[in-house]
Parts: C-alpha cells; structure tokens; sequence
C-alpha cells in the first residue's frame, strides 16, 4: 500500500496544532464581553469617589442581606434586646446610622461626587450574639450583629463604634455587591479560559489554568479586598467620629485585634485584610480628617487623646 508523505506530514501538522493551540478568538470575546459588563455596570461610589463595577440593585441588596441575617439568627443564640449589652450596642449603632448621610454628603463633595443618600433605603437592625467570637458584621440593607466577643476587646463604647462602624461602612460602600459582580467576571473569564485551553495536552491546560487561578487570586481577588477594608476603615472612622465617638480610639483597637490572632496571620499578599502595622499606619493618616468630622459635628471640641 503507498502511502502519501505530504499526506502524512500535513496529517502530523493538524495533530500537533489540535494539542497545542490556543484559542485566541475565545480569549478576544471574553474581553471583549468583560469591557463592556464593566462600563455598562459601572457608577461612582459617593463616598470614595471612585468608580465601582455594581450589578445589582439596592433593594435586591437588601434581600439577600435579610435572608442571610434571618439564618445567622436562626442558628445563633441571640442576647434579649433587655440586657445591658443589647442596649449599649444598639445605641451606639443608633447614632452611627444616624450621621450616614451626614458623612456620605461630606465626602461625596470632597470627593466631586453626587450623594445617593444609600442610607435611606436601609431598614437598620443589630442583634448582639452570644459567642466567644471577637467579630461583628453588617449586611447590605443595615442588618447588623455584634458578637459578644468583641466586647472585652473593644474596652469602651468608643472602640466599639470604630468596630461598628466600620462594619457599616462595607454595607454603604456596597462592597458585597461589588464582590459579587466581580466574581461573576472570574467565573466567566475561568470558564473562557479553559475553553481557549481546551485543545492543548492536558499536562499543559493544567499548567495553564493553575497559573491563571493563582495570578486572580494575588493579582484581582485579595488586592480588591484589602482595597475594601481600607475603604471600610476610612468610612468607618468618619462615621465614628462625626457620631462623637473618639476615633482615635481606633489604634489601640486595632492593635488589640492583632494581638487576638496571636501573630498567626499570612503575608499582606496573601490575605484579604491588609497588615496589621499598615492599617494602623493608614488609620493614624487618617486622624487629621477624623478631628475634623468630629469639630464639625459635636460641638467644635476635639477628641480627647
């Protein structure tokens, strides 16, 4: 039987273009699509001043906080709104919701930005959690709930309302939305990639995708949410301050916080909150501003030291 060579050869050539190649129209839509969801969901955050990729809406925000509150409350033993701690913490979270639109109207004009005034279509809420955990959290939509481990480590109300209000500041910055929306464009652009890989040898499309998980995890993921906690940190402070609180009250908190972990934390590039030492770093930058909300809104006095 004769067998033809440019045949086989051409035959060859098809084989190892099908293992190797990459799909480069694959990788074009995807970017393609991924500029545009980004321009057509983009608005401008009024207490940063800074654009942010936002897909959902504020009521649809809501549910998910709500739905999410219900079932944290529905496994966790949650204090009487009777005792002490309840009724401390619940009015601390009274006044830092109450200067909401005072601070997003201070910064959204330092910053050239309209005010939303996001506040308002929040419907506030703060359950106090009986647990040994030094934590707190708030939901989009204002839903809100304190662990009773955090107490002993605040130390006084001042120190709990930097906490508070730092957890509000994520709802009002509408980081949960942000992160979802994002994590939509990973999702998509892990899906698109391993298409555009799907005709390489599998030892390659391994290599390939491991790097690419690894490259939006240090690279996109954990810088976006240091990025966030150093937003929350910010806000947060100012809404502490503008309600009176001391904000410098904020430093030796957080250096109590890192005690807390006992030093056992990554390395900033790996973690999804910022170094300890450079928050506190960024926190102590911060004060100057914080004096300032505080002069304005009680009384001109500065913030005793």
């Amino acid at each position: 039987m004769r067998m033809d060579p440019t045949s086989q050869q051409s035959s060859y050539a098809s084989g190892g273009q099908r293992r190797g190649g990459l799909r480069w129209w694959v990788i074009l839509l995807f970017g393609a699509y991924a500029l545009y969801y980004y321009f057509s969901n983009q608005t401008i955050d009024p207490y940063t001043g800074n654009k942010a990729m936002i897909d959902t809406s504020i009521e649809e925000e809501a549910m998910l906080g709500l739905q999410a509150y219900n079932e944290v409350l529905s496994q966790e033993p949650v204090l009487d709104s009777s005792a002490e701690a309840s009724r401390q913490i619940k009015a601390i979270a009274a006044r830092l919701e109450a200067r909401a639109n005072d601070v997003e109207n201070d910064l959204a004009k330092a910053n050239g930005a309209e005010p939303q005034h996001i506040a308002d279509s929040f419907q506030w809420d703060v359950s106090v959690i009986q647990s040994d955990q030094a934590n707190a959290f708030c939901l989009p939509g204002g839903k809100m709930a304190v662990y009773t481990g955090l107490i002993p480590v605040a130390q006084n109300q001042d120190a709990m309302a930097v906490v508070m209000g730092h957890e509000i500041a994520h709802a009002l910055l509408r980081h949960g939305s942000q992160r979802m929306a994002q994590q939509k464009l990973v999702q998509l652009g892990q899906m698109a990639a391993g298409v555009a890989v799907g005709d390489m040898d599998p030892q390659q499309q391994q290599m390939v995708m491991s790097a690419l998980g690894a490259g939006t995890q240090y690279g996109v993921l954990l810088p976006f949410s240091r990025d966030h906690e150093s937003q929350a940190d910010e806000v947060g402070l100012m809404l502490a301050a503008a309600a009176c609180f001391n904000p410098h009250e904020a430093i030796g908190l957080w250096e109590r916080m890192s005690e807390q972990s006992g030093g056992q934390r990554p390395p900033e590039f790996a973690s999804t909150h910022p170094d300890p030492a450079n928050r506190i770093q960024h926190l102590q930058t911060l004060m100057p501003k914080a004096e300032q909300f505080y002069a304005k809104y009680c009384q001109g006095q500065p913030p005793a030291r």
